[in-house]
């Protein structure tokens, strides 16, 4: 086969054959197509799109073109979830600990942040001594023994995405719906997995600006999962304003290790039980979640999962001993938070990164100490942000500059979760 047929052939909006997809996945990851043949193909597929059809040979492809995990011999039955990013988003902090805690065993192969969204591993890098990478039996021995891991992906995993994922990164093909579900489902269903919940977020902090092309992404993964033997569930929820109070990394596991406690913010209750619950139903477990963050249940398999990956779970969080306060302009209402500002500060401060193999700060973030909903008096603390490199503190401010919203009037309050697909 010639890549440049397959090319003309999708820029023209014709049909890829099964063959042609499974050649060119092959070929690609064994570095025998050049990348700016491979780019072309990309950018006609980001113009033209693939069909259900074209999209499921895609996705086995790359599922192929690697390892596939097999989690038979855990003894518990076996649920992941995966979210499509945000601001504050620390649900996998708390949630995969209290999932596992009802007797489900939760094999979250995880990330790291790029730009304004962080990273579930560069979070729990803030705790001494925790490391993401196990090997495939260090991963098995401890979903059997304590039901949860949250671990970096091995390279043996759709080594495929990782190669065409660091292709759409530079080549501006990276908002393809049919390549973003791909990429996110071949990883998962290789995971072995017998089931998985979907948080597909929209709003401004999140990679889907809109309701309607977050829903697309949903039902395509949904649709993707199901045809590939994994019972899949998504949830659509808002990411307008950040999750929680805070953005950062220690300062997110320190929300989370709250959360696991009792206590916590009422919207990151709100999505990480509703995200318990819909794995709870796939997995065939019938336990109400809540009460075992306020008995010490969940927070015990966090204990156990941190010093399983050589963490110190008692250990004291780096903390910021220098801070800088956003104030309220204006008495009156919150009516907005952008989360896609917030973040961007965040990033700025040292906790995200600009290339994947940029260092990051456990110290840098911010919390909120006021939204949506709060009223505040002129001159209130709204944002506290934490340094770790002075330098960047005007350019923080700078990416904050028009991010709190305060009228006379409280806002209209949305509902977090606007739907749920179940396949």
């Amino acid at each position: 086969m010639q890549v440049v047929d397959l090319i003309r052939t999708k820029r023209d909006g014709g049909r890829l054959s099964d063959d042609e997809i499974r050649w060119f996945i092959d070929a690609y990851t064994h570095a025998d197509i050049a990348d700016e043949q491979a780019s072309a193909l990309l950018m006609a597929i980001l113009f033209r799109g693939l069909d259900p059809a074209e999209l499921a040979v895609w996705t086995a492809a790359m599922i192929d073109s690697g390892d596939r995990m097999d989690l038979s011999g855990v003894g518990r039955p076996t649920v992941d979830k995966h979210s499509t990013g945000g601001v504050g988003d620390k649900v996998s902090l708390v949630l995969c600990p209290l999932v596992g805690a009802c007797g489900a065993a939760v094999p979250q192969l995880s990330g790291r942040g790029l730009g304004h969204t962080g990273g579930t591993l560069d979070k729990l890098e803030a705790i001494p001594g925790w490391k993401a990478l196990l090997t495939p039996e260090q991963m098995l021995q401890q979903l059997h023994d304590i039901g949860v891991v949250i671990c970096a992906a091995g390279p043996g995993l759709a080594p495929a995405d990782r190669k065409l994922y660091a292709l759409r990164d530079v080549t501006g093909t990276v908002e393809s719906i049919p390549l973003i579900a791909s990429s996110i489902m071949s990883k998962k269903i290789a995971e072995g997995t017998e089931s998985l919940v979907l948080n597909v977020t929209f709003g401004s902090g999140a990679f889907m600006k809109r309701l309607d092309h977050a829903r697309e992404l949903a039902e395509t993964m949904v649709r993707l999962g199901t045809a590939h033997g994994v019972r899949t569930t998504a949830v659509l929820s808002r990411m307008d304003t950040p999750l929680g109070r805070s953005v950062g990394n220690a300062v997110e596991v320190a929300e989370s290790i709250e959360a696991l406690s009792g206590g916590g913010p009422a919207d990151l209750l709100e999505i990480t039980l509703a995200l318990a619950s819909e794995m709870l139903t796939l997995a065939g477990i019938s336990t109400d979640p809540a009460p075992l963050l306020s008995d010490g249940r969940a927070l015990a398999v966090w204990h156990a999962m941190i010093s399983a990956q050589g963490g110190d779970p008692a250990a004291r969080l780096p903390v910021a001993t220098q801070r800088e306060i956003v104030r309220a302009e204006r008495s009156g209402y919150v009516t907005g938070v952008d989360a896609f500002a917030v973040g961007v500060a965040s990033w700025r401060l040292g906790a995200g990164r600009s290339r994947k193999e940029d260092p990051v700060s456990p110290i840098a973030g911010v919390l909120c100490m006021a939204k949506p909903g709060d009223a505040v008096e002129q001159g209130q603390p709204v944002l506290e942000l934490h340094i770790d490199d002075p330098t960047r503190l005007p350019g923080a401010l700078a990416a904050l500059h028009g991010a709190i919203t305060i009228d006379a009037e409280p806002p209209i309050a949305q509902p977090l979760i606007a739907d749920i697909l179940r396949g």
